[in-house]
């Protein structure tokens, strides 16, 4: 793979890379980084990026097992951050709309950061970033019905404590 096409191919995936990269490491700084490292990374194994059938998913699995890799280096997780805006919705609410749209996200949030590793990386793939299952399935090596259970869980559990509190 030569400059060109890296940059056709590999650079429109940054902000998919950046969102999941955020996502696992809740410091924007870092996924700043982290994204940096990625791109390295690719650029140096862009041989093989060749060979890839599903270029995305590869790329993906490439940024989260980095992402896991410098948590795993700081002894801690953290998850959180999800959705890039909270200002994501498309009319323009009254202060009073606006206020409880924030709270509603700010909790959904919090939710999510409090799920088990695999759910919350199986949630953001599938609900944040859109992923087919398929997709999912080469990114974190699991198979496409335990993500389906992951998924299911997951959101059993928001749901249950969303509408708990």
């Amino acid at each position: 793979m030569d400059l060109q096409q890296f940059e056709i191919k590999i650079l429109p995936l940054k902000n998919k890379i950046y969102r999941l990269a955020k996502a696992l490491l809740n410091n924007t700084n870092e996924a700043e980084d982290a994204v940096q490292d990625i791109y390295l990374k690719l650029w140096s194994s862009r041989k093989e990026l060749e060979k890839a059938e599903n270029l995305t998913a590869l790329t993906l699995q490439i940024a989260r097992n980095h992402c896991i890799d410098r948590i795993r280096s700081r002894n801690r997780v953290q998850f959180s951050d999800l959705i890039d805006n909270d200002e994501s919705f498309s009319s323009e609410p009254s202060p009073y709309e606006q206020t409880e749209q924030k709270d509603l996200v700010k909790n959904v949030k919090q939710l999510i950061s409090e799920l088990p590793e695999q759910q919350r990386i199986v949630i953001h793939l599938r609900d944040v970033e859109g992923l087919e299952m398929d997709e999912i399935a080469a990114i974190t090596g699991m198979t496409e019905n335990a993500i389906k259970v992951y998924l299911s869980r997951a959101r059993q559990s928001i749901r249950k404590s969303f509408l708990g509190k």
